[in-house]
């Protein structure tokens, strides 16, 4: 491979292609170069005619992905989350081979919505689940948001991005935010049943499904960056995102009160 992997771990073994997050003392959260190698690694499965089905997921059992790494974007990642993570969604997009998301506890931020844009997400039963965007000042805009009205309808969706509310694997089986809950004991046996039933289809369907699927929206894509730039181009500049992750790194409440007069 061409690429040297640090940030996760990625295998390919009888038709399934397994990415793990790999960075556990940070709940898995990403940073760019995390996203470099998780492109690279969706980028090479969709490529690889052996490979018949992709399994994500995080390192260890308490996060599958909490987001963006809150250091990362005190550093200037917050502004490159407005490009960077949609590269991965594309990544997603072009491999034309079913997502499984192994959902192995916190899927937060970023983590929920890859988790929710995976074809399919199986999740153990102590995963939580939910959106950060507005209790932390790190906007998100365009089709990664609007989408989960596909998932769980419009009113679920609209409360699940803008009160940034937690929810249980239960509740998001319940909305169907995922696909099956099991005990975490039994979550790789689940993956595994899923991914033998579908290396036992064809796979030119489930190319020409997946991609059926990706361009019912199609025309979402583009509009992600405008919102913000449209809506509030001197975001990074106003100091109401940095407090989102400055307050977080400090262990207080952040406040948001003076960016409204």
């Amino acid at each position: 491979m061409g690429l040297q992997f640090n940030d996760i771990i990625y295998d390919k073994k009888d038709g399934v292609a397994r990415i793990t997050l790999n960075r556990p003392e940070t709940y898995n959260a990403f940073t760019d170069k995390t996203l470099r190698e998780m492109i690279y690694a969706f980028n090479d499965a969709g490529l690889d005619n052996t490979i018949g089905v992709v399994v994500l997921t995080g390192a260890g059992d308490k996060a599958f992905c909490s987001g963006g790494d809150v250091t990362w974007e005190r550093e200037g990642g917050l502004e490159r989350l407005r490009t960077e993570p949609l590269d991965v969604h594309a990544a997603m997009r072009h491999c034309l081979k079913p997502i499984i998301a192994r959902v192995n506890g916190y899927a937060i931020g970023a983590g929920n919505h890859i988790a929710y844009m995976s074809d399919f997400t199986l999740a153990a039963d102590h995963a939580i689940f939910g959106q950060n965007g507005p209790r932390v000042g790190s906007p998100a805009g365009g089709y990664i948001v609007s989408y989960l009205v596909r998932v769980v309808g419009a009113k679920k969706a609209r409360e699940i991005w803008m009160l940034s509310r937690r929810y249980t694997a239960r509740e998001a089986l319940e909305m169907g935010l995922v696909n099956a809950v099991v005990p975490y004991a039994r979550l790789d046996a689940e993956v595994d049943k899923w991914c033998e039933e579908i290396l036992a289809l064809s796979p030119t369907c489930l190319k020409i499904l997946k991609a059926s699927f990706e361009a019912e929206y199609d025309y979402l894509r583009g509009q992600t960056t405008q919102f913000q730039r449209m809506l509030a181009p001197d975001f990074f500049s106003s100091g109401e995102g940095l407090e989102g992750a400055t307050a977080f790194l400090e262990r207080r409440r952040p406040d948001f009160s003076h960016f409204r007069r």
